[in-house]
């Protein structure tokens, strides 16, 4: 029978938690991320989402029980997050050797858990009985919601693997992989013609509350943009449409930007238009490039085209080498105001021309010649002298400042 002051400290902890729940989050979160067996979680921008959203939802869930009743069993999660975290990963392809990020969790809130309880009593015989009551309860509460989880596992890889969606998804997966797959075979189970060219797009939810409406609304605003005839739509998770666009071209990013935010929480990854069966898989897996990319640099951009990041694929591939980049060739010009970088950035665009620049942003003449005036007195080398290097910088900065400069 545990005490009423290891319980009324049970309870307590537990309201900490609650009041303060970001900071236990930011751990766990981390210890998951960080851990070598979750990297592929960490590189996926939507099953990193759904791992954050149901590290919540379990997180919350399980204090708020305890402080209503610390004495009392915490029943499984299975509320939503936790069904949808399921169908997320048996459509990802995973398996339940990734369930381990609960116990990574566990031990991360654990670690949290006697932090807090140390701040609350010096009592050594009463922390050691809530440790103990604390352990004995967050293990039981994860062996419980990790056992509903893999059994709702289970039966999403058996709807899986029936019906016209299972198929869609095997034959875009051997059209992906590169199998030599018979084009007429391959049509005639996705309704969808590969000769033509198509302009691939991944449409994701990282918002709690997105739905798979929402994606298609996402998608139905890509096809006006890019002027499709018609697509294709496979579903690989919970929160990801992956679709194709025929006879569509590469929409204008910014204005498609404009009309999605709408949409709560949705996002947009787009490849280049690409003919063929070859340009139906390089598409894809150029968006998919997109979308990770997105991630990388934690930018708050809507959309974005795989030729707006193509460079920053390649010089981000070592983030801390591209940070070198960036301040050996923008120097303090990278904090300067946004119009003036802007004005350097259509200045290079257009082939260092004053005016053309001038007139694409709607400004006069004169301002834009102060702009570059003061960039160059920012900058560690003339703009003249180092366009090109100056350009691809401020492209890294504009992606990675994007959080901090837009709704």
């Amino acid at each position: 029978m545990a005490s009423e002051e290891a319980l009324d400290l049970l309870r307590r902890t537990a309201e900490l938690a609650l009041s303060e729940p970001q900071r236990w989050l930011a751990n766990i979160d981390a210890a998951i991320m960080s851990a070598p067996s979750m990297r592929v979680i960490a590189d996926d921008p939507v099953l990193r989402a759904a791992t954050q959203r149901t590290n919540r939802s379990n997180m919350l869930h399980w204090a708020t029980a305890v402080a209503s009743d610390p004495a009392a069993r915490v029943p499984a999660n299975i509320g939503a997050e936790t069904l949808n975290y399921a169908r997320d990963l048996i459509r990802r392809g995973m398996t339940e050797s990734t369930l381990d990020s609960y116990r990574i969790g566990q031990n991360a809130a654990w670690v949290q858990f006697m932090r807090e309880a140390f701040t609350l009593t010096s009592d050594a015989e009463i922390l050691q009985e809530v440790l103990s009551l604390a352990f004995a309860s967050i293990s039981d509460f994860l062996d419980a919601t990790i056992g509903a989880v893999a059994a709702r596992m289970a039966v999403e890889r058996d709807e899986l693997t029936r019906g016209t969606h299972a198929e869609r998804r095997e034959v875009v997966s051997l059209i992906l992989d590169g199998a030599p797959i018979p084009r007429p075979r391959a049509e005639a189970r996705l309704g969808y013609a590969l000769t033509g060219t198509h302009l691939a797009a991944i449409v994701w939810g990282e918002d709690p509350d997105s739905e798979l409406s929402d994606l298609e609304r996402a998608s139905d605003l890509v096809a006006r943009a890019c002027g499709a005839r018609h697509r294709l739509t496979v579903v690989p998770s919970a929160a990801t449409l992956w679709v194709w666009y025929a006879g569509g071209y590469p929409p204008d990013a910014d204005r498609l930007d404009t009309q999605i935010k709408s949409i709560a929480g949705v996002r947009i990854a787009l490849g280049p238009a690409a003919s063929g069966i070859e340009g139906f898989r390089r598409s894809h897996l150029n968006a998919l490039t997109t979308q990770h990319m997105v991630a990388r640099l934690k930018s708050s951009r809507r959309v974005a085209n795989f030729t707006d990041v193509q460079l920053l694929t390649i010089l981000s591939g070592d983030l801390e080498g591209a940070d070198a980049f960036v301040t050996a060739t923008l120097g303090p010009f990278a904090t300067a105001p946004a119009d003036i970088r802007q004005s350097v950035r259509m200045f290079v665009q257009c082939q260092c021309n004053a005016s053309r620049a001038a007139t694409t942003l709607h400004v006069h003449r004169n301002t834009m010649l102060r702009h570059l005036e003061r960039a160059d007195q920012l900058l560690p080398r003339p703009l003249n002298d180092n366009s090109v290097n100056i350009a691809v910088a401020l492209d890294i900065v504009e992606w990675r400042d994007a959080s901090t400069r837009r709704p």
